[in-house]
C-alpha cells in the first residue's frame, strides 16, 4: 500500500500521432504500474450529467450531442477545428478539470510510480507536474505511415494534427528518456521492459 510518505513517484509518456505511445502505455499495465490516459479523462469530463457538457452544448447548441446525450466527438472536433478562438475556449474549460482528474486519480497508485500518457504533455504543460518524462520518439516519415494505416484518415489531415503538436524536436528537449520506436512490438515491450527495471529503482523520478 502506498503511504503519504512514499506517494508515488509520476512518468509522464508522450509521443507524437503514431508514435507507438498507446502500445507503450498498454505494457506499463501489463507491468502492474497504474495508469490514467490523457483521452481517458477528457471522456471522463464530458460525460452526460457532468458540468463542463453542460457549458458546451450551451456554448455550440444541441448539435454537439449525440441522440442518447452523449458528446458527439466529431461534430464538435469540426467546429473547433475550423475556429482557433473556439477551440482555445474549450481548451480553456476543459483542460484545468481534466488535470484535477488526472492528478486525483495518479495520487491514488499503488504501484512505486504512476504514468500519465497525453499526446499534449508538453503543449499544456502539464509535464510540470510529473517528475520524469519518457518520449516515445519516431521519424515523421514513419508517422505518416502508421497514422494513415491505422485511421484511414487523408495525409492532409495527418499534416494538421502534426501541426498541431509539440514539434519533435520541443518534445525532445523536455525528455528524461527517449525511446525510438522503429521496430516491431516485441522489441517495445522489450525496452519498455528495461526502462521499467530502471524506474523501480527511482525515488521521485531521479537516480
Amino acid at each position: 500500500m502506498t503511504t503519504a510518505a512514499f506517494s508515488p513517484w509520476i512518468l509522464g509518456l508522450t509521443g507524437g500521432i503514431g508514435s507507438g505511445k498507446s502500445a507503450a502505455a498498454e505494457r506499463f499495465v501489463e507491468l502492474g504500474v497504474h495508469l490514467v490516459d490523457a483521452d481517458q479523462a477528457a471522456r471522463w469530463v464530458v460525460e452526460p450529467g457532468r458540468p463542463a457538457l453542460a457549458s458546451i452544448v450551451e456554448r455550440f447548441g444541441a448539435g454537439v450531442l449525440q441522440g442518447d446525450g452523449q458528446l458527439d466527438r466529431a461534430a464538435l472536433r469540426q467546429l473547433i477545428f475550423a475556429d482557433p478562438e473556439q477551440r482555445r475556449w474549450l481548451e480553456a474549460l476543459l483542460h484545468p478539470l481534466i488535470g484535477q482528474e488526472i492528478f486525483s486519480y495518479l495520487a491514488k497508485a499503488e504501484s512505486p510510480y504512476a504514468v500519465y500518457v497525453s499526446p499534449l504533455l508538453i503543449e499544456s504543460g502539464q509535464y510540470r507536474k510529473t517528475q520524469r518524462v519518457l518520449v516515445i520518439d519516431v521519424p515523421q516519415a514513419l508517422q505518416v505511415q502508421r497514422t494513415l494505416q491505422r485511421d484511414g484518415t487523408s495525409p492532409e489531415q495527418v499534416q494538421a494534427i502534426l501541426a498541431a503538436q509539440a514539434t519533435r524536436e520541443e518534445r525532445l528537449r523536455h525528455a528524461n528518456d527517449v525511446l525510438v520506436n522503429d521496430r516491431d512490438v516485441p522489441w517495445l515491450h522489450e525496452q519498455i521492459d528495461q526502462l521499467h527495471h530502471f524506474y523501480l529503482t527511482l525515488r521521485g523520478g531521479q537516480p
